[in-house]
Order: structure tokens, then C-alpha cells, then sequence
């Protein structure tokens, strides 16, 4: 079976160890495009038979992931328009997109909905509710535990997305489509939860990010692991629109 290829869109601003963590958990090709450069791919072929891109095949990936950031969506920073109105362009022509952090912020605002400051700043392992059987959390219980950082929510869904999961802090998880978002990291290892609490002190101070850090455990690592179950399952879907697009799998 040919390998899927990502196109990995990584909004960090250190970026190494967030492709790292990327690589790690999904099983797949992964092609890397810096957003803070204003590096994209060029994700259609505009020369098909028919004259037009609207075609998914057309394209040279098979899904995409944005990754998370420190930045806000509606910060005036010239790199983020481009992002946002890329990524409008690739779910329209259907292409499968799971957006994390501020990649789930980056795609709510591409489709139509809106993302605004929070009055508190959710950090550690917290708990969230997932409302149904949607796909991407197959294989995770209703309740699980994830690790978040963000002062910013999706406070207004996507028309026509669906609301999938989320806790006292607002959303955590939507989908339109062949779209998801996810405001937590399930791609965090311990080392990465660490590293960005203690980089927040400033933002949250010391006490605040010492509580953290010292919840920062195996056991709460290991109950998190259940959640990166949907990079399975988002990659399973990638497969199967893929394979749709293609002709494979169908019955003659």
C-alpha cells in the first residue's frame, strides 16, 4: 500500500520540535512548509484534462496538518492571511485537513466561524467530553484526558460545522467535512508539555506554572496517550478519501 503524503503546515516559531512530535504520530510522509515564512504548497495541478482544479485528486497530498503556535489567528502579522485563506481554499476543494491548537483556530476562522481571546489561560492535563461517535474519536472513551495550552477558543463554530467535543473552557474539537479541528496536543510528549509551561511564566507566573509542571507526570502522560488514537484515525480517513478519489477499494 503506498504511504500517505502530508503536507505538514508548522505555525511554530520554534519549529524543530513541533515537526518532531508530528513525525512521531502519524504514519505517513510528511512534507514540511513553513508557515511563518510564507512557505505553502502548491497543492493543485491547474493543467488536468478538464481545464479546472475543482478535482481533489489533483492534488500532490493527501491530507493536510497545521500545527500549533504562539501567535494568535488575528494577530496583524502578514504571514497569517495567507495561511487562513489557504487553507479556505484546500477544504473547499475537499481536501482532508486536521487542524491542532492554533491550526484548530487557524481552520475555524477559514471556514467562516471566529476565534477570540479567552479570560483565563487553560494549561496542563484537563479533561474533555467528546458528544458523539464521530471518527476521529473512535477507539476514545467520552471522557479523556488531554494536554492544553491556549488563551485563545473557537467562541463561534464554523456554518455548518459540528460541535464534537469540549469542557468548561469552550470548544475542543469540530468538524465540517473532511475538516477537524483540535484546540489540545495530543501530539505533546512530556518533554514538550515541560518546555512550554516553563515558557509561560511570564504570561501565567511562577506559581501558576509550578503547579503545572509538577502535575507533569508518566501517569498523567500515559492517560494521555489515548488520545493520539486520532492521528490513526485521521490518517484512516486520508486513506479512504484517497482511495475513493482514485477508484481503489470500489466494487466493479
Amino acid at each position: 500500500m503506498t504511504r500517505l503524503r502530508l503536507a505538514l503546515l508548522n505555525a511554530a516559531h520554534d519549529g524543530a520540535n513541533t515537526a518532531r512530535n508530528f513525525r512521531r504520530e502519524l504514519d505517513a510522509d510528511l512534507v514540511e512548509f513553513d508557515a511563518n515564512a510564507q512557505q505553502l504548497p502548491d497543492l493543485f495541478d491547474f493543467d488536468n484534462d478538464e481545464g479546472t482544479s475543482s478535482s481533489r485528486t489533483a492534488s500532490p497530498f493527501d491530507g493536510v496538518v497545521i500545527t500549533g503556535s504562539r501567535s494568535s489567528v488575528y494577530w496583524d502579522e502578514e504571514w497569517i492571511p495567507p495561511l487562513v485563506e489557504w487553507t479556505a481554499e484546500a477544504a473547499e476543494r475537499g481536501l482532508p485537513i486536521l487542524g491542532v491548537c492554533y491550526g484548530h483556530q487557524v481552520l475555524a476562522e477559514a471556514l467562516g466561524g471566529r476565534v477570540g481571546g479567552m479570560d483565563d489561560f487553560e494549561i496542563g492535563y484537563n479533561e474533555i467530553t467528546h458528544r458523539g461517535d464521530d471518527e476521529l474519536f473512535a477507539g476514545i472513551d467520552r471522557e479523556f484526558t488531554v494536554f492544553t495550552t491556549h488563551g485563545d477558543a473557537v467562541v463561534e463554530l464554523p456554518p455548518g460545522a459540528e460541535l464534537l467535543a469540549e469542557n468548561e473552557f469552550g470548544v475542543h474539537a469540530f468538524r465540517k467535512g473532511d475538516c477537524w479541528g483540535v484546540q489540545f496536543h495530543p501530539e505533546y510528549d512530556i518533554e514538550t508539555a515541560e518546555t512550554v509551561t516553563d515558557g509561560k511564566r511570564e504570561r501565567i507566573g511562577d506559581e501558576r506554572v509550578d503547579e503545572v509542571l509538577a502535575e507533569i507526570t508518566p501517569e498523567r502522560y500515559d492517560a494521555a496517550c489515548e488520545a493520539k488514537t486520532l492521528f490513526d484515525n485521521f490518517t484512516a480517513h486520508c486513506r479512504r478519501v484517497r482511495d475513493a478519489a482514485s477508484g481503489d477499494g470500489v466494487e466493479a
